[in-house]
């Protein structure tokens, strides 16, 4: 199972080629792909016009949604956070420590196209997809 970030899915539907929405035209096919409540939000929040909109819901849909939220999960992130600052690493996006502490938390790889997820991966063991 993989769960795939924001940044690559607005970059996947933009049109960008680059490493990251290969890999995500390869796991669609392959593996398991996890998209996440609070992703799917930011996803579709994107969109301007109404049939892009309801295109990209219905692509969404067919994918396994997970709560990313949740009282446990926002005190682990927390503590996440506060970990990385005392590392002298400070993450820019209150979701980026939900997502990624999420996937430290179940043990599932990320497909993200976010420098803030390469930054928290070195002090922690976020597993961050790579083909």
């Amino acid at each position: 199972m993989i769960l795939v970030d924001t940044s690559v899915w607005i970059d996947y539907f933009n049109g960008v080629e680059n490493r990251q929405t290969e890999n995500l035209d390869f796991i669609l096919s392959e593996r398991t792909v996890l998209v996440g409540d609070i992703i799917l939000t930011e996803i579709l929040q994107g969109f301007d016009r109404d049939n892009e909109f309801r295109l990209a819901k219905q692509a969404l849909d067919s994918l396994e949604c997970v709560h990313l939220g949740g009282k446990s999960l926002a005190m682990k992130a927390a503590s996440n956070f506060r970990f990385l600052r005392s590392k002298g690493i400070t993450i820019r996006k209150t979701v980026d420590m939900l997502i990624g502490s999420w996937c430290i938390e179940y043990e599932v790889d990320l497909l993200h196209n976010d420098k803030d997820f390469d930054r928290i991966a070195t002090q922690l063991p976020l597993q961050i997809y790579t083909f």
